[in-house]
């Protein structure tokens, strides 16, 4: 099973507790006020803004929050002035591993990330180490109880998808993100319900790893998608069916 589907799943779950305390809606809003901040409060103009609106909307989060994040960043409502960053690094196991970073203090959240890899046997890198590792893809992961291959490969390739596939118990459909908003359209007009979707990093080859290191990596992924100023991170594992499955048998 591919590493990065399978902890896409476990993040969705993670997502469902964060919803609860608020953490995913903090993230949320984040994305948000950066997009209207850098391009504009209508959607319609804003392709950026479309995508966090996309998010934010599958994130159950309400309309009036919705808008007063887009007022706080087009400067209508005061709000903090978040930089975004990019950090690259290593887990245990010569994983790359893609942070990426809003943030309102940039040295304390470096001084974070850099201390949650050292603790976790993995290493910050230079700018540059890994991204080139990684292609920019919109992904929506659908339960295949919803609908079958074929019938979903034809709606999401005529929405513009580059391809469909099996993904445990989702089919898993990829996009350039030009034609994520278009996709996500598609899928919610032929009422199929998402258990993942966002635009992300996905690796153009992945490292299989053993039950061992994969659970340290696993430990490092998630503590870094748990911290606050991270809004999403890629690596690029893979977990054989036989680790995952010592992993599961814990």
């Amino acid at each position: 099973m591919a590493g990065h589907s399978h902890w896409a799943g476990i993040k969705h779950k993670k997502a469902l507790i964060d919803n609860r305390r608020g953490k995913l809606w903090s993230k949320l809003s984040k994305a948000i006020i950066v997009a209207a901040k850098s391009g504009g409060a209508d959607p319609a103009q804003n392709l950026r803004l479309r995508y966090a609106i996309i998010d934010a909307k599958a994130g159950n989060m309400p309309k009036d929050t919705i808008d007063r994040a887009i007022k706080k960043g087009t400067g209508d409502l005061e709000g903090a002035n978040f930089e975004e960053v990019l950090y690259e690094g290593y887990a245990p196991g010569g994983v790359a591993v893609l942070c990426d970073i809003l943030t309102d203090n940039r040295n304390r959240t470096a001084g974070e990330v850099r201390k949650i890899f050292e603790l976790a046997g993995g290493k910050l890198g230079a700018t540059g180490c890994v991204a080139w590792m990684f292609d920019r893809k919109g992904v929506l992961e659908i339960p295949v109880d919803q609908t079958d291959e074929e019938s979903l490969m034809d709606l999401a390739l005529e929405a513009g998808a580059e391809d469909v596939r099996r993904a445990g118990e989702n089919f898993e459909i990829l996009c350039d993100p030009e034609a994520y908003t278009t996709v996500c359209d598609a899928v919610d007009a032929a009422g199929l319900k998402t258990e993942v979707r966002h635009i992300t990093r996905i690796p153009k080859e992945t490292i299989d790893l053993d039950a061992e290191t994969a659970r340290a990596v696993l430990k490092l992924v998630d503590t870094l998608d748990d911290h606050d100023d991270v809004q999403n991170v890629s690596a690029n594992f893979n977990i054989p069916d036989e680790a995952l499955a010592a992993i599961e048998a814990e």
